[in-house]
């Protein structure tokens, strides 16, 4: 039986290094019979990193290829991998280079600067986290760290409307309105542009509600779905709203798109632009 061949790859960048370690993972996928040692050294910034490195490369026959933006620090690399003797590839360099052949444009030279584009998608998964966490008034905690809230009584689409707007990496909490039932203290402590109250028609809550039972094979004739019961629960939210003072939307005939176009006017965020600094706990 052949033995294996064994490569050690020692993957420099001057941030995570990601970007490096995946290309060099694709390429070693087409040498299935190559025993890989991948050696990474993110956060290269110094000649004497780079020196130890690349001599540790040259005492054991491997390859270095980095993703190096720093000015300067590509050529060092490529420099110290020429006098020991070492195989060096630079990933980025030359494509930066004709890039700003083509286009007149120099590059910013900024280790990392990727993920500064990504930062956005980690807000806006923090803020599903929220959403979820905070969804059915789980913990009315929730409501003072909220960008929004929202109440209305079941079936006025605040589940989906929550997940809707966290997307657009607003934090959202949301309470179901039952007649006598307790409101939470925190509640009144929340801004008052902050909160939403939704509402809905008699008629189009009774046959979503029927449908839903139907949906679960139940009987839709129930409690729930009973008209003075919904006009009850529909008086009983209005009156909620009016002591708050706060926003009301009726999303009888409205997408959730619609819906949240109206909420993001009322809080003046129609151009919303996520405050990266910000996180959730």
């Amino acid at each position: 039986m052949t033995e294996s061949k064994k490569l050690n790859l020692y993957v420099l960048s001057d941030s995570v290094g990601e970007t490096a370690f995946k290309l060099a993972q694709a390429v070693m996928a087409q040498f299935p019979h190559v025993e890989t040692t991948y050696i990474r050294y993110p956060f290269m910034h110094t000649e004497k990193q780079i020196n130890e490195v690349v001599q540790k490369a040259s005492e054991d026959g491997g390859i270095v290829i980095h993703t190096i933006v720093t000015k300067g620090l590509a050529q060092q690399i490529h420099q110290a991998c020429q006098l020991n003797h070492v195989v060096d590839f630079d990933l980025l360099s030359p494509l930066l280079a004709e890039i700003t052949k083509t286009t007149g444009e120099e590059p910013t030279h900024e280790a990392g600067a990727i993920h500064h584009l990504n930062e956005k998608y980690f807000d806006r998964i923090s803020a599903m986290e929220f959403a979820v966490l905070y969804d059915d008034g789980k913990d009315p905690k929730g409501f003072l760290e909220a960008d929004v809230v929202l109440l209305g009584p079941s079936r006025t689409s605040k589940t989906p409307l929550s997940l809707f707007l966290a997307g657009k990496n607003l934090k959202v909490a949301n309470l179901p309105l039952v007649p006598q039932a307790h409101i939470p203290e925190e509640l009144w402590k929340v801004d008052r542009k902050k909160i939403i109250g939704l509402t809905n028609d008699v008629e189009v809550l009774n046959n979503i509600r029927r449908e839903r039972m139907i949906a679960y094979g139940l009987n839709p004739d129930t409690t729930y779905s009973n008209v003075d019961e919904i006009k009850n629960e529909l008086k009983f939210a209005q009156d909620l709203y009016d002591k708050l003072g706060c926003m009301v939307i009726n999303v009888a005939h409205k997408s959730i798109e619609e819906t949240a176009t109206l909420i993001l006017e009322h809080l003046g965020l129609d151009d919303y632009q996520p405050n990266l600094t910000k996180t959730s706990k």
